[in-house]
Order: structure tokens, then C-alpha cells, then sequence
């Protein structure tokens, strides 16, 4: 692991191996360049992560790739109406001498890949609570922790699809980012096909480790902020509560707004926005670049805003303003 010999030196270096990740990246997904630098940025930030879009998108590759690029065990769990809580973080079984043994689940991993999380009962999807807030698991009274760096990204169908089970709120609030995926355009979709109905397998190669992650962890709280960033982010996260104190954005289209995770993420997200920029301490853009994945999932609308036909990120864009 590379030392360095200041937190200046350090950044350099951060946004030195972002750039290589993305080129790495790139050789197996084909454009999505926004939803990429999300994904790294929630790493970054110690973050987890969900990725929503309908079925074929390369969600799944997406993450195996960066898995790949960062070198870090990788485990899939496929969410399914029948999954079982014990399906992802293990249990206890009777050894040969009939003695308890705990069987690990594919929970211990350093990236876990939750697939269709919406597909499978609320009870299951609260199994997840646990590991993503205090990165270990309870098993008959014992604590196992979980190995480090750990990540959980879940994929989502749109919840209007059926068969989806909506995630509670309490979890929803445990991911850092909400990041939407889109079809790709017609030149992307091209490159797409032709890359994808060949023989030949891009090779990605290994950026960073699994120490050299949980150093720029560390470094992305370290990153110096002026007070009127983190006053922004406070007043936006403030701005998409309904009451008294409330916007008037939120008052004729809000159900209830974002809690003061949000604010936090605001200013994680910006710091490391910033610094894979090339920046050195962030500004009030850097927390509009973040706002969206940030708050998109934490707000919900009235019936006004559905009637209307306004977007979630129709609304964060006005509080923005």
C-alpha cells in the first residue's frame, strides 16, 4: 500500500485512480459514465448504493466489473419471494459430532450484489438492516463481523412492475444514493451489440485494494469544508419538510421530506465529488452534483405532485434553485 505524504498528495493520487477505474470500467460497460461515478462515489464515501432500472441494463455486469477493478470479493444473492433471512447471513447447523457450527451466508463478502431486492417480503429485506448500519450480523446470540471494506448494492425494478415488494422506509434511508439507470442511445446500443456478440472478453484490470479503498474512506472525511457548503446542504435537506418551516415546494408537493442522513450524505457525497474532480475541499455545486442520488429516495410526494405529473427530481431541482 502506497504511503503518502500528505492528504494533498494523497487527493492527487484519488483522482489520478479514478480516472484509471473508469478506463477499466469502460472496456466492459458502455456508457452510463454518470451512474459509474456514482457507484465510486458511494464506495468512496462508505456508502451503499441501489441501482434502479428495468431488467437488461447491465446492472448486474456493472457491478461484477467494478468488483473486478477494485479487487474485492464479490457475492450475488438473487432476491426471490421465497428467499429466507437465513439465505443471506447464514446459520447455525449440526456438525458431524453434532456440535453448532455457523455456516456463513453470502452476506460475508466485500461487495454483496442484493438483485431484485423489491422481488422478495419485507421480512427478508430486513435482514439486510443489520450488516448495512453496523457491518456485522447476530446469529443465536453471537456477532459476527463483517469483512471490510463492505458494500451492499441492490438492484430494483420499477416499482410499478408486479410482483415487487416496496422497501420500508428504514432501509431505504440506509442507502447513500438512489441511482437511476437509462436505455442506452442509439451509438451506445450499437457498441453494445457489437462488443457483446463476439468472442472475445475485455480484460479488466485491478486498480485499487481493498486497504487503498479504506484509505481514501478516511481521507474523504478528512477533506476540509467551508461553513456555508454544509449550511446549504442542511437548508436543502430542510427544504423538503412539509410544516411550518417547510418551503413552499414542499407544502403543496410533499408528503414528508428527507432526515438528517441526508444532510450528512450531502456533504460526504460533495467532499468526494470534489476530490475526483481533482478538487481539494468542496463547493455549493459539488452538493448539487449529489443532491439527486441523494435525496430522490428520501422525499415522497402527495397526490398533487402525481396528479401533476411532477418527478421527484423535478422537485429536488426547484428546492436546488
Amino acid at each position: 500500500m502506497t504511503v503518502f505524504a500528505n492528504d494533498v498528495e494523497a487527493a492527487d493520487a484519488l483522482a489520478d485512480s479514478y480516472k484509471k477505474l473508469t478506463r477499466e470500467i469502460g472496456k466492459v460497460v458502455v456508457g452510463q459514465d454518470q451512474v459509474v461515478h456514482q457507484v465510486l462515489t458511494g464506495i468512496f464515501c462508505q456508502g451503499h448504493s441501489q441501482l434502479v432500472g428495468v431488467p437488461g441494463l447491465a446492472k448486474t455486469l456493472l457491478v461484477q466489473t467494478i468488483a473486478t477493478a477494485l479487487h474485492l470479493e464479490f457475492k450475488r444473492i438473487q432476491f426471490t419471494p421465497d428467499l429466507m433471512p437465513s439465505d443471506i447471513v447464514g446459520a447455525e447447523t449440526l456438525d458431524k459430532e453434532r456440535n453448532f457450527q455457523f455456516v456463513k451466508g453470502p452476506i460475508f463478502a466485500n461487495i454483496v450484489l442484493a438483485d431484485e431486492i423489491n422481488r422478495t417480503p419485507p421480512k427478508t429485506q430486513a435482514a439486510l438492516l443489520e450488516s448495512m448500519q453496523e457491518y456485522a450480523v447476530t446469529i443465536a446470540g453471537h456477532r459476527y463481523t463483517l469483512p471490510r471494506p463492505f458494500f451492499v448494492l441492490a438492484t430494483q425494478n420499477p416499482i410499478e412492475q408486479e410482483g415487487t415488494y416496496p422497501l420500508p422506509e428504514a432501509q431505504l434511508d440506509r442507502f447513500m444514493f438512489n441511482i437511476l439507470l437509462d436505455y442506452p442511445n442509439y451509438q451506445q446500443e450499437l457498441e453494445i451489440v457489437k462488443k457483446t456478440t463476439t468472442d472475445s472478453l475485455a480484460q479488466v484490470n485491478t486498480i485499487l485494494t481493498g486497504d487503498e479503498i479504506m484509505a481514501y474512506q478516511h481521507l474523504v472525511r478528512r477533506v476540509p469544508v467551508a461553513d456555508n457548503v454544509v449550511e446549504y446542504a442542511v437548508k436543502l435537506s430542510q427544504q423538503t419538510r412539509p410544516g411550518p418551516n417547510g418551503s413552499s415546494i414542499a407544502n403543496d408537493y410533499l408528503e414528508w421530506g428527507a432526515g438528517p442522513r441526508a444532510s450528512q450524505f450531502l456533504v460526504l457525497g460533495a467532499k468526494c465529488h470534489a476530490l475526483l474532480n481533482g478538487k481539494y475541499s468542496p463547493d455549493i455545486e459539488d452538493v448539487q452534483a449529489v443532491a439527486r442520488p441523494v435525496l430522490r429516495h428520501r422525499i415522497v410526494r402527495n397526490f398533487k405532485a402525481e396528479a401533476e405529473g411532477i418527478t421527484v427530481d423535478q422537485l429536488i431541482d426547484k428546492l436546488m434553485i
